[in-house]
């Protein structure tokens, strides 16, 4: 008797945990139109699913990442849910700090307007390094957004009212920074809670430093989201990720 009310407690906090993590969705309907906006990282996940609901309120979205396969695949899609041709991809790679400089370079030239910046591109928990000696994790994740959304903060302060939105994660609690050696403790887990601590610091400053000038910097956690970054991982790893992300993450 006690084994079958086990199971069926089991089934019943299953289904009570599956309701409290169905999805919401935004009821605002503002439209875009004549925006301009420059998601990192768009070709997946939530960078994906959110530059279809910008392009859907007519905004036009430029999706930057590294991978020129991955973001055609992704660009077609978008253009197809969302029924709008005004969507392309941009090259860059956050983990080379020269590629962001040429990339803001191309971007200015090309590109008139910059009315939302959204900060999204991140890597996971990898003991890796860049290209300009920074841990992988650390690099992409704060100092690549960091000088990418500084050399483009005059192009948005020419198009206030304007927004960054950089995307964190609450694992920032669990780390702080060291500011005289930010390759300190290079524990993977770790390194990536110091990039989302760096992200939130970095989001304050910037609302401190664009006050009265017309952008307004945001640190969003989206809560934990059903996305591909288990690919960086073994195949066990993978498999049991899939498992708990269905169980207990948002699926985009």
């Amino acid at each position: 008797m006690y084994f079958l009310y086990t199971i069926i407690a089991s089934f019943v906090s299953f289904f009570i945990l599956k309701w409290m993590k169905k999805r919401r969705f935004c009821t605002d309907l503002t439209r875009l139109d004549g925006k301009t906006v420059l998601i990192t990282g768009g070709n997946s996940g939530v960078g994906k699913d959110s530059a279809i609901a910008l392009a859907l309120r007519g905004a036009r979205v430029i999706i930057a990442c590294r991978d020129a396969d991955k973001a055609e695949k992704a660009v077609r899609e978008i253009k197809l849910r969302s029924r709008s041709l005004n969507v392309l991809h941009m090259e860059l790679d956050l983990a080379n700090l020269r590629s962001v400089r040429e990339f803001c370079k191309s971007f200015l030239q090309t590109e008139k307007r910059l009315d939302i910046l959204i900060n999204n591109a991140a890597m996971p928990s990898v003991l890796d390094w860049t290209d300009d000696g920074f841990s992988m994790c650390f690099g992409v994740n704060h100092l690549g957004h960091f000088l990418l959304t500084n050399l483009l903060l005059p192009r948005l302060k020419e198009c206030a009212p304007s927004r960054v939105v950089t995307v964190t994660c609450s694992t920032y609690k669990y780390q702080k920074l060291n500011f005289q050696d930010l390759n300190y403790n290079l524990l993977p887990f770790f390194t990536y809670c110091r990039s989302k601590l760096a992200n939130i610091y970095f989001s304050q400053e910037l609302a401190r430093i664009t006050e009265g000038k017309g952008v307004t910097s945001y640190a969003v956690h989206p809560g934990f989201v059903q996305s591909g970054w288990t690919c960086h991982y073994s195949f066990l790893f993978r498999m049991l990720m899939q498992v708990i992300m269905w169980m207990f993450f948002v699926a985009v």
